[in-house]
């Protein structure tokens, strides 16, 4: 019997100027090699991580964002975006990237990974993980 745990990996930062987000892209991959249940968490400033657009050719780092959309290939399909982080931001669910997933259950179906979930209802996703690392 397979002891799958599930791991959620909670993004608080904005991308750029600290290492955590990239960090926790390169954790969420190795934890998803391990045939885990991976889930991400995007809250606070971490809502930024996700949003399209990004530039960074003015401040000389790499733009890892795209990064987000190799996740479904390592069956990683659960984005959860806090709704009030975004609003509390300016941001409203267009102004993130579109990162989908092919459902193998459904024929490779493209589905969305991103979820925009309440602030409850993220609370109630936190309490089911059996790991919650935070970034």
């Amino acid at each position: 019997m397979s002891n799958i745990k599930k791991f959620l990996y909670v993004n608080r930062k904005a991308p750029y100027g600290t290492i955590y987000a990239l960090e926790s892209l390169e954790v969420v991959l190795i934890g998803a090699a391990f045939d885990q249940d991976v889930s991400l968490a995007f809250l606070d400033d971490g809502v930024f991580q996700l949003t399209k657009g990004q530039d960074t050719g003015a401040i000389g780092v790499k733009n890892f964002s795209p990064t987000f959309r190799a996740l479904g290939d390592y069956d990683v399909t659960k984005l959860f975006v806090e709704r009030e982080s975004l609003e509390e931001r300016g941001l409203s669910e267009g102004d993130l990237q579109e990162i989908v997933y092919e459902d193998e259950d459904d024929d490779w179906a493209e589905k969305p990974s991103i979820k925009i979930v309440s602030r409850a209802e993220m609370a109630d996703i936190m309490s089911g993980q059996d790991v919650v690392l935070s970034f």
